[in-house]
């Protein structure tokens, strides 16, 4: 077992005393699960919309029942006949994000959710949980799929969304899947959208650790052209026909970007290889989202495109937290919880966090961070997760990085 599957519980959660095999559950194929969450700051639910089988499998193989970080909900799949654990993800979702904010506060709203597993080759009792700001489960439901249910939506047969391979894993069973998706590029604009790709591929591996482990990864550039160009920005009045419906002013920040239709997302995706999705938007006004284990959005034509595109993935693929405060309004974070995210910390339950970089004298305690100035901590000044003026990653943010990248490949 590799040192840091042990550092501590927050890092990796193992789940099972006996590692899972892929071969003995799970066909090399794709499970989708489309759900909707639903309710409002003080009660939310769970409900099934529709499965999916996509073919090849393109997550992981290895620590099957294991997770990197715990995440604001989970997907865990279980054999019916043992009840064993086999397979187990962490994600966050943009529901969760929106359930502490004012509006839910006086209506209700559903989101659309998608979520990947290996498709089971015996019927298996899928968990989904979701977890408030205290890490205590606020919403959960088991459902059962049978692998058999002629009800599953099979993909195979629907023509695949037109993609290019930019870049080729030395090993593409054991690497880490990446597809760029364009949003607001019409079909005469695709050679602009795959030099943006190529712009942010440049970026991502300029920095440490990708840079020395790009090998690792596999990214594809999926070609999916808009009626419109550009993206809605509804404070201005604008609302374009995209791709993906994608638009600024989500939860009413002017620079928040992200698409709610994430069912449409991952049909653009299907028969493609891709677990992990950057979606890259004609745009030149300034903004992005990241959603860890789930997509990340941002626009590319400013001057901060490069490190912004860099800084979402530190969300989407990393699980990285801001680092930045943000008027202190709305709170996520709390003195009585340990944030799960591996770059802040409440100092409730630092174990297994950058400990060793303290001892070492290479990194500290400062103060701010989680979009509040005062009850949360950084290990460094500066990070790419705190400033786009900043070139690199801290320390911290590296060697969780690269810790992660291992658990995914190794």
């Amino acid at each position: 077992m590799k040192k840091y599957l042990i550092i501590s519980s927050l890092l990796i959660t193992a789940i099972s005393i006996h590692a899972q095999q892929f071969a003995d559950y799970f066909e090399d194929r794709t499970l989708r699960l489309d759900y909707i969450f639903a309710g409002n700051n003080t009660q939310q639910n769970i409900y099934l919309d529709e499965l999916v089988s996509m073919p090849r499998w393109y997550g992981k193989r290895q620590h099957l029942a294991e997770v990197p970080l715990t995440g604001n909900g989970q997907v865990i799949v279980r054999s019916t006949a043992s009840s064993d654990t086999i397979y187990r993800n962490s994600f966050s979702t943009l529901f969760q994000e929106w359930i502490a904010t004012d509006e839910a506060k006086r209506t209700q709203k559903s989101f659309e959710n998608v979520f990947l597993v290996p498709f089971p080759k015996q019927p298996v009792d899928i968990t989904i949980e979701l977890y408030d700001y205290h890490m205590r489960t606020v919403a959960s439901m088991t459902h059962r799929v049978d692998p058999k249910d002629i009800l599953i939506r099979k993909t195979d047969a629907i023509a695949t969304t037109p993609y290019r391979t930019l870049l080729q894993a030395a090993d593409t069973s054991r690497c880490i899947h990446i597809a760029f998706v364009s949003e607001g590029y019409r079909s005469d604009e695709m050679a602009t959208y795959l030099e943006d790709c190529r712009i942010a591929i440049e970026s991502l591996f300029l920095h440490e650790p990708f840079k020395h482990l790009k090998d690792r990864f596999n990214i594809v550039a999926v070609e999916s052209p808009s009626v419109d160009s550009g993206t809605s920005q509804p404070s201005k009045g604008i609302w374009q026909n995209t791709a993906l419906g994608s638009h600024f002013d989500t939860f009413y920040s002017d620079r928040y970007l992200t698409t709610l239709h994430l069912k449409r997302l991952h049909d653009v995706l299907a028969g493609t290889p891709y677990e992990h999705i950057i979606v890259l938007v004609n745009t030149d006004h300034y903004g992005g989202g990241g959603i860890y284990n789930s997509y990340n959005l941002t626009y590319t034509h400013g001057p901060n495109f490069r490190p912004v595109v860099v800084h979402e993935f530190g969300h989407s693929f990393g699980g990285l937290g801001d680092e930045y405060p943000y008027g202190d309004d709305d709170p996520m974070y709390f003195a009585d919880t340990e944030p799960w995210e591996p770059n802040l910390t409440t100092k409730h339950d630092f174990t297994g966090k950058w400990e060793n970089l303290i001892r070492e004298g290479k990194a500290g305690f400062i103060e701010g961070g989680g979009y509040l100035s005062k009850g949360v901590w950084r290990g460094y000044e500066n990070c790419r997760m705190r400033t786009n003026e900043e070139p690199e990653f801290c320390m911290v943010c590296q060697q969780w990085l690269e810790r992660l990248i291992d658990f995914y490949t190794k």
